[in-house]
């Protein structure tokens, strides 16, 4: 058996080169500019989870330095090692030595870095404008409004957008042939769906869906994912839309109770249904109102059976003024 048969993979069909990363062009083209010219800033990658941000960072260190990347590249994770310690031990001992094997400079990927404390990133600063000369850093958030702006000044920030259904569905294709599995076309959209964008998450869906059968289908994906199907979701709100609300709680009762979900996912996937829902905008807006509401009730850790029948007798209410 070769080692990357017992990968998970997300990591056995990441992208190893520039040209290999899907739906960031943009991206891409600038970072492949800075390979060929052996020079580059500081970079700030900024965007939602599972778009490319990692697999950027490990594909320019890998052109940067080929061979002698184990010595001129480190890694770190700032959501395990976020404290001020880790700048001033492991990361500024890394950045203060030279460069191995005639690479131009090194490398410090810091990954998750929106989750170092505002003193780590204050040494941070510092550490990043002492060693200039020899040595680059990546800083990885997914939230680019956390990082300071003393930070975000000495960066060339790249927003990395999320990944559109046609970009999503090229790779899962591409993992689907060098896995030989069979995966239907609704299979592919489910996927998208619950991936939303997220090629990390959608690459998972299809090994777990894999696990099972070499025959792929769309039901098999919302099994699988714990994710009701859309249309079984519209029944529900068009139900309590229409004033049978009896029936629009045993429709909730069998997606909690069949699929799993707690209250947060329904309503995050009530959420994505409104705006395909045949009602007027004004009323789209009242239940996407009332949405923000009933989320904000169970963030607080009220009862998610109580609020989401609350939230079914509004749509219920909201059903009559529509008539």
């Amino acid at each position: 058996m070769e080692k990357t048969d017992i990968l998970p993979w997300t990591e056995k069909y990441r992208p190893s080169r520039l040209n290999e990363v899907i739906g960031q062009s943009n991206s891409v083209h600038s970072l492949k500019a800075f390979v060929k010219s052996r020079n580059m800033p500081n970079l700030l990658f900024a965007g939602p989870p599972g778009v490319g941000k990692t697999t950027c960072a490990l594909a320019l260190a890998h052109e940067l330095f080929g061979k002698n990347m184990a010595g001129n590249f480190i890694e770190l994770n700032a959501s395990d090692e976020r404290g001020i310690d880790v700048v001033r031990g492991r990361i500024k001992d890394f950045a203060r030595t030279v460069s191995l094997g005639g690479a131009p400079f090194k490398l410090v990927f810091l990954d998750e870095s929106d989750a170092l404390t505002s003193d780590a990133q204050q040494a941070l600063r510092r550490t990043m404008e002492t060693y200039s000369r020899a040595t680059r850093f990546i800083l990885s958030a997914n939230y680019s409004s956390k990082i300071i702006e003393p930070i975000q000044s000495r960066c060339a920030i790249f927003r990395f957008l999320q990944l559109g259904e046609k970009d999503v569905r090229k790779e899962l294709e591409r993992i689907a042939k060098e896995e030989k599995l069979k995966v239907d076309d609704d299979a592919y959209r489910a996927v998208f769906y619950v991936c939303d964008g997220d090629m990390r998450k959608g690459v998972n869906v299809l090994h777990g869906c894999a696990m099972h059968s070499s025959h792929i289908t769309a039901d098999l994906v919302h099994k699988i994912s714990s994710r009701a199907k859309p249309k079984e979701v519209q029944e529900m709100v068009k139900c309590a839309l229409e004033g049978d609300f009896v029936k629009a709680r045993e429709n909730l009762d069998r997606l909690m109770i069949h699929y799993g979900l707690s209250g947060e996912d329904v309503i995050f996937q009530i959420y994505r249904e409104i705006p395909n829902l045949d009602v007027p905008e004004k009323n789209k807006v009242f239940l996407i109102d009332k949405v923000g509401e009933y989320n904000f009730r169970l963030v607080q850790g009220a009862n998610e059976r109580i609020q989401m029948e609350a939230l079914l007798a509004q749509f219920t209410l909201a059903g009559k003024e529509i008539k």
